[in-house]
């Protein structure tokens, strides 16, 4: 079997990203897992240094800055310019075939426009990079799974831009996530209502009659498992508790609400429909503990489990 080779972003230098890389790199890993860093070496070791962390190997440092102005917690110019040069390397690496998957630490958006990038964050800007016209924001953990149908939208907006084929779009997504990237041979998937009691036939709007019972409707005949809709304050307690793999959520709060409370620490977030594997830490980039020794790297060490089970999973078929 060959080896997994999966690139890991160290987001932006001004955060936590490196310290998280660092503690992530010292865990026991595989052996057939190849762990490459792509950002800074002498942010890396400072950080070790400061931090009295293991010192990196430097065969798994593609270093691709050399970043001679560095404060922790104070994005730069500089450091936002880095940043986006470690994603752009990590993607041509995966699309050349070099690395099996990326693994990314957090960003901002706030550096994204420093840098002149016109993107609000990973997500929009590897799907135009890779020209990805269906995509879709999916968000991971051991006990639960859910993907979104809207992302980042007023609420107020959400009932407007809920329609039969972005429902069908992020539903075919995750049953081929669920299918060919996680292995599960008969996954069930379920969506979320929108009004309180699934509408109450009407009393409490329209939407799950008019919108998402024909989605549902639909998604059957393509041979897709999805059902409900269910009242969301009953699906997710059935979803973790084993009744369904993955919960088709209809805006953000309505999925990461419940997804947080269980995976605050371990969530990862993925990209649906890309050419290639990314995952992702579900956690901003926290410059207010930027080197300090206090940044946790559970949720990078979870990204790149399941980037590793999703990229093995791909070579094997």
């Amino acid at each position: 079997m060959p080896k997994v080779k999966l690139g890991v972003t160290m987001g932006c230098p001004a955060g936590v990203g490196p310290e998280i890389c660092l503690k992530a790199l010292a865990k026991s890993w595989p052996e057939d897992l190849e762990l490459f860093i792509l950002g800074d070496k002498v942010i890396l070791n400072e950080v070790a240094r400061r931090l009295r962390l293991p010192y990196p190997n430097k065969n798994q440092i593609i270093s691709l800055s050399s970043l001679d102005e560095y404060t922790p917690g104070k994005p730069n110019l500089e450091t936002a310019k880095a940043m986006v040069r470690y994603i752009k390397e990590g993607l041509k690496m995966c699309l050349n075939g070099e690395l099996n998957g990326l693994v990314t630490c957090p960003i901002s958006k706030t550096a994204l426009k420093l840098a002149g990038e016109p993107y609000p964050g990973h997500t929009e800007m590897l799907a135009a990079l890779t020209n990805t016209k269906e995509y879709a924001m999916a968000f991971y953990g051991e006990k639960l799974k859910i993907v979104l149908v809207t992302i980042h939208e007023p609420l107020s907006k959400v009932p407007e831009l809920l329609s039969i084929e972005a429902i069908l779009k992020v539903t075919r997504l995750a049953y081929n996530f669920l299918r060919e990237d996680l292995a599960i041979k008969n996954p069930r998937l379920a969506i979320a209502a929108l009004n309180p009691h699934a509408g109450e036939g009407g009393l409490f709007g329209d939407e799950e009659a008019r919108i998402l019972e024909p989605a549902v409707k639909k998604a059957k005949e393509e041979g897709l498992p999805l059902s409900g809709p269910y009242p969301a304050d009953s699906l997710f307690y059935r979803a973790i508790n084993g009744h369904f793999d993955l919960v088709v959520s209809l805006y953000h709060d309505q999925g990461l609400i419940p997804f947080k409370l269980l995976h605050f620490e371990d969530g990862v977030n993925l990209t649906l429909g890309l050419p290639i594997v990314r995952t992702s830490v579900d956690h901003g980039t926290a410059y207010d503990i930027a080197g300090k020794g206090l940044a946790k790297e559970d949720s990078l060490v979870a990204a790149i489990k399941l980037s590793y089970r999703m990229a093995k999973n791909r070579i094997a078929q």
